[in-house]
Parts: structure tokens; C-alpha cells; sequence
């Protein structure tokens, strides 16, 4: 079972993700986050195999989120979403993107 927490800050796309990934056999939702420092707690405290992490959130965005994961659940994986075409979002997320395993 691949053990799942959800990072949006709009719950419309946490709702729909649930709706897709929870469907899957091998899937469980353990938790969602409406922001990326929530993100980063529910991690610490659930230990999931994945966070699925929008990449700009309020009180701390998805790329710096991804970095403390990396750091405080090494066994985490970070799967970053962005609706942003500027690169500057995927440079500045690139030392997280090092650690195998990550996708963002």
C-alpha cells in the first residue's frame, strides 16, 4: 500500500486528487495539507510514502516544504506540482530534485 499525503492550498484540488488516487488499489490518503508548513508537520507526524506538493503555497512554499522533507523524512517522496511555465521555479527546486526518488 503506498501511503499518500496531499499538499494544495485550493481543497478543490485536494478533493479531486483524493477522488483519482483513492480509487487505486494500492493507494491510501493519509492526510492533506492546505499549506506547505502543515505539509511538512503532517509528514514528520505520518510518514508517508509520497506528498503530492503543489509547488506555491501560502506561509511556506512547496519548493522550500520539499527541502525540510528531504531533510526531517528521508524516506519520503516529494511529487512537485506546478502550474508554472517560468523555470525559475524548477531551478530553484533543483537541490531537492538530487536526493533519487524525488520527482519535481
Amino acid at each position: 500500500m503506498i501511503r499518500l499525503l496531499l499538499a494544495d492550498d485550493h481543497a478543490l484540488v485536494r478533493q479531486g486528487f483524493r477522488m483519482i488516487l483513492s480509487a487505486q488499489p494500492d493507494m491510501q490518503i493519509v492526510g492533506e495539507a492546505g499549506n506547505g508548513r502543515e505539509a511538512v508537520e503532517l509528514a514528520e507526524k505520518l510518514q508517508p510514502d509520497v506528498v503530492v506538493m503543489d509547488v506555491a503555497m501560502p506561509e511556506l512554499n512547496g519548493i522550500e516544504a520539499t527541502r525540510r522533507l528531504v531533510s526531517s523524512s528521508p524516506r519520503t517522496r516529494v511529487l512537485a506540482l506546478s502550474m508554472h511555465k517560468d523555470s525559475v521555479y524548477v531551478c530553484a527546486g533543483d537541490p531537492a530534485r538530487r536526493r533519487p526518488g524525488l520527482l519535481a
